[in-house]
């Protein structure tokens, strides 16, 4: 592709196939996404469909980004090849054409150097422009064809029947240099532009080089052997030594290191491992050797999914993205009426020099017309933004949410895993009825929890046997139920329990306020008849949460804490941290309803959670955040994720999606008013005032430096303190 109106072209294509229910074309990065109905059509048939209107498709799955990246460097040596030959021959032919024109046969040099440059290393503007022109479309190839296709030709015409115009009183004029200047230029931008591109995907590119190529397995006898990373199975037992990269996602089974985490989360405090611990691909062992299970491989890894959300949001458009397409796709036959209608201007007002003057304004608009400046105004801030973003540890999933992300007012935080650690711990059990069946019931009904409390339970028991529970059944928000020996056993809060018609008496009561009172979540279990035992958890405040909490309200932003614990403990949660509004026991759909009645207000709603429990919240809201070390639903339903749940990431959000919103205006308000200032330049439009025409040369270098200075200014972000 080599514009905006490529794209939409490309777009529009892959949409009228049979079976296509939607498809993005995104210019800057090259990414189709599509969906389809597999029972109507095929990638192979989407291919051949681009094929046929001049474009390709890359649809392997091995090796797909090696693939990809050897088809740019191709491409782009090809680019650099044609830009360095055409940059030499087009020098002598300006030459002669501006200070040696009455020299013998200065037509026939001039001509000699530019048929090469136009022709052979300008050949892709013309292949490109045919193909165009034979699905009855048009883009910036067509302009820089049309351009110098004319004003070549009709310098051959001029150098060879010169008669044709001396007998009618008028000079043969040649426009050689033009031509070749004019490719020469735009190769040069063209080059630039791909230089450019490829230093906004550097994030990726980073995050690819974190897998190591080979690793050392030990088989059952302990004997190494060194083996490529694809041929890891899910069980093999790994050696990493110090300095090396660890390139699965697994458990230590032995030894004691520290692990550099900061590739992952952006964090660069060292993580100590020990055995039982998880690690993950893509980090680095720092002190000692470890055995490690191979737990997930391939694109399984946690490493893949941040390369794949990374890459599919670069690919993805922002809203303000499908305003500038509707703009690229009309903007091509647009600049072609006005090439036409100023040529008819200038011959009927244009007086004795008309032909001359016409000629060479309707070939400078054409080439001064830069689509491409509007085609990467978005898509390359986005690619940057989220690149950065990846680099500090926060995960965007899709450009419309980084660019929502900097209108946020409200910000609803889950206690639980977000504010707090997320790791509770038992710091007491009062048993009200001593037996110690019912400590390893009450193990093995927690053990089949996802539940973080229920965790810290199992933890805190650690009973060796499990029973056969049944009957198991969770009730989000409230607690857990499950039958054994024909006995039914609960384990939730305070009102799970008065449900069930369940007698609590008067000093387990006292116990619970006074635990509450102290900062801690109780826990109530019992079986049919009574109350077997009271659990007191505590889950310690992270370190960075009251900073990140004053560093969001001093950026205007309402702060809500909405928690399912006791009201004791959410007050002390918010005291400790300066929270002013906070709701305590609500369930997940009470969550939800509490965003809905936000957004009713007018106020554009993040919701940021951890659990299963916040998911229909985090759906719910206008933008969605996930702490890293939640769980799964949390993270695939979120669309943000802080890889290390520090809350002092999402204020890097915020910052980093004003600075990534201000620098698309910026560009694309350099793209229209280059547009809208050069059009009427080109068409002459100071000529009656004071005889200013503009150089078609001049234009070309204008075109092609216009993309340049809008990658240029996009690769900026990289620089922005946050």
């Amino acid at each position: 592709m080599s514009c905006a109106a490529c794209a939409g072209s490309a777009q529009q294509v892959v949409r009228n196939q049979d079976g296509v229910v939607d498809a993005q074309v995104n210019f800057a990065t090259g990414y189709l996404s599509v969906t389809y109905h597999t029972e109507t059509t095929n990638l192979e048939k989407l291919q051949k469909a681009l094929q046929s209107a001049g474009y390709d498709l890359l649809i392997e799955k091995e090796n797909q980004q090696q693939t990809l990246e050897k088809l740019h460097q191709q491409n782009y040596q090809k680019i650099k090849r044609n830009t360095i030959w055409a940059l030499i021959l087009a020098f002598p032919v300006v030459v002669v054409g501006m200070f040696f024109m009455n020299i013998p046969y200065a037509n026939l040099i001039m001509w000699a150097f530019s048929t090469p440059v136009v022709l052979w290393f300008g050949r892709s503007f013309f292949i490109g422009a045919w193909k165009q022109f034979k699905h009855r479309t048009a883009n910036m190839d067509t302009l820089v064809a049309l351009s110098t296709g004319i004003a070549y030709f009709f310098s051959v015409f001029n150098m060879l029947f010169a008669d044709f115009w001396h007998q009618r009183g008028l000079h043969a004029h040649v426009y050689f240099e033009a031509a070749a200047v004019i490719i020469a230029f735009i190769l040069l931008g063209k080059l630039l532009e791909e230089k450019a591109k490829g230093n906004t995907s550097t994030a990726l590119e980073k995050l690819m080089g974190l897998q190591p190529k080979t690793v050392l397995v030990l088989d059952r006898m302990g004997n190494e052997s060194e083996i490529p990373i694809d041929n890891i199975k899910k069980g093999d037992i790994l050696l990493v030594k110090p300095g090396e990269k660890i390139a699965v996602d697994g458990k230590v089974i032995w030894g004691n290191s520290y692990i550099d985490e900061s590739m992952l989360t952006g964090e660069p405090i060292a993580i100590s491992k020990k055995p039982d611990d998880l690690v993950y691909a893509g980090t680095i062992n720092q002190k000692g050797s470890l055995k490690i299970i191979a737990l997930k491989i391939g694109k399984e890894t946690f490493l893949s999914h941040i390369i794949r959300t990374v890459q599919e949001a670069q690919g993805s458009k922002a809203p303000v993205q499908n305003l500038v397409d509707r703009i690229a796709r009309i903007f091509v036959p647009t600049v072609l009426l006005i090439s036409v209608f100023t040529f008819i201007i200038w011959m009927i007002f244009g007086g004795v020099n008309a032909f001359n003057q016409a000629l060479l304004s309707a070939i400078t608009i054409l080439v001064i017309a830069c689509p491409c400046a509007l085609g990467l105004a978005t898509p390359t801030a986005i690619m940057v933004g989220i690149g950065k973003a990846a680099e500090m540890g926060i995960l965007v999933k899709d450009a419309e949410s980084l660019e929502t992300t900097h209108k946020i007012d409200a910000l609803l935080l889950d206690k639980t895993g977000t504010i707090t650690q997320g790791k509770p711990t038992v710091t007491n059990i009062f048993w009200n009825h001593i037996d110690d069946k019912y400590a390893t019931i009450l193990a093995s009904i927690e053990s089949k929890s996802e539940h973080p409390l229920a965790d810290a339970i199992v933890f805190y028991l650690n009973e060796k046997k499990t029973l056969d529970i049944e009957n198991f059944q969770s009730i989000t928000g409230k607690g857990v139920q499950a039958s054994y020996n024909k006995e039914t056993f609960y384990i939730g809060n305070q009102k799970f329990i008065q449900n069930q018609k369940i007698d609590i008496p008067e000093e387990l009561l006292l116990r619970a306020e006074k635990w509450a009172h102290q900062s801690q979540t109780v826990i109530w279990y019992a079986h049919e008849k009574e109350i077997l035992a009271l659990i007191a958890i505590a889950d310690e405040i992270k370190p960075t949460s009251a900073q990140a909490i004053a560093d969001l309200k001093s950026q205007n932003i309402e702060v809500y804490m909405l928690t399912g614990d006791n009201g004791h403990t959410a007050k002390k949660i918010a005291q400790q941290t300066h929270i002013t509004h906070y709701v305590a026991e609500m369930l997940p759909q009470e969550k939800a309803d509490f965003v809905k009645k936000l957004q009713k207000e007018g106020k554009i709603v993040a919701m940021v959670g951890d659990g299963i429990n916040d998911s229909t919240a985090l759906a719910t809201a206008d933008v969605s955040i996930a702490m890293g070390k939640g769980s799964d639903i949390a993270i695939d339903v979120a669309k943000m994720t802080i890889i290390s749940s520090d809350l002092t990431k999402i204020s890097q959000a915020i910052r980093l999606s004003k600075h990534t919103v201000r620098t698309i205006r910026q560009n694309l308000f350099w793209a229209f008013i280059y547009n809208l200032i050069g059009i009427p330049l080109a068409a002459g439009i100071l000529y009656p005032i004071n005889g200013f025409l503009l150089n078609p040369m001049i234009a070309g270098a204008a075109m092609a430096l216009s993309s340049v200075s809008v990658v240029s200014n996009s690769l900026l972000l990289k620089l922005k303190k946050l």
